[in-house]
């Protein structure tokens, strides 16, 4: 168990935007013994939660929600790094982008983090990917589901690009589609014709495993 301390210091470090504060922290969780997963699900996924909710009620703008990203990546990026190879099992890969014209990617990084914790492979292309993209790299990674996040009302059509690009090139059938983004929502996947919807990271983990038939 990590002392709450800690656990309270990293929530911080998200919301402070103090991105060195962060990577410290993870990195010394982990010298330790940790577990970097406790830190991540305790200590800096709630941190991002309420930075978006203080975006959300207008107390904080996008500048501050895009240095909330950037520190929440960056420490991301070292908990993913020290996830035993032997978690890896290979269940699957699930090949993830937001969607061309977005460049948000908080939600999405939360949902990576998640789904590598639980053994399945990513292959993430990151932010503002084009439909034509998406597939080729699906194709070429020999991906077993497309992810896709939207952020913007704006950009969800690019979500129904993507199932009309794959059924015109003939691979609809070959992958799974699960989609995902705060304006995104059940009805909106069962008309575009994806496979599932993922309300919030650990619904997205469950879906993606109910679709590799885990």
């Amino acid at each position: 168990m990590i002392d709450n301390k800690i656990i309270e210091e990293a929530k911080q470090s998200i919301i402070s935007f103090n991105k060195d504060k962060a990577v410290e922290i993870a990195r010394r969780v982990i010298s330790e013994g940790h577990d970097p997963l406790e830190l991540m699900n305790n200590g800096f996924t709630p941190g991002i939660r309420e930075v978006g909710d203080l975006f959300g009620r207008g107390i904080l703008f996008i500048p501050e929600l895009m240095l909330a990203a950037k520190v929440m990546q960056a420490a991301t990026d070292v908990v993913n790094e020290a996830i035993p190879e032997q978690k890896e099992t290979k269940k699957g890969l699930i090949l993830i982008a937001t969607v061309q014209g977005d460049v948000h990617d908080i939600g999405k990084g939360i949902v990576v983090s998640l789904l590598r914790a639980n053994g399945i492979k990513v292959h993430d292309l990151g932010r503002d990917v084009a439909t034509d993209t998406i597939i080729e790299e699906a194709v070429k990674v020999n991906a077993d589901i497309i992810g896709t996040s939207a952020l913007l009302t704006t950009t969800m059509p690019k979500q129904k690009k993507l199932e009309e690009a794959l059924k015109k090139a003939g691979l609809r059938d070959r992958f799974k589609t699960i989609v995902g983004g705060a304006p995104v929502t059940e009805r909106w996947a069962t008309r575009i014709g994806a496979d599932a919807y993922g309300a919030d990271a650990q619904d997205a983990v469950d879906k993606v495993n109910e679709l590799l038939n885990l």
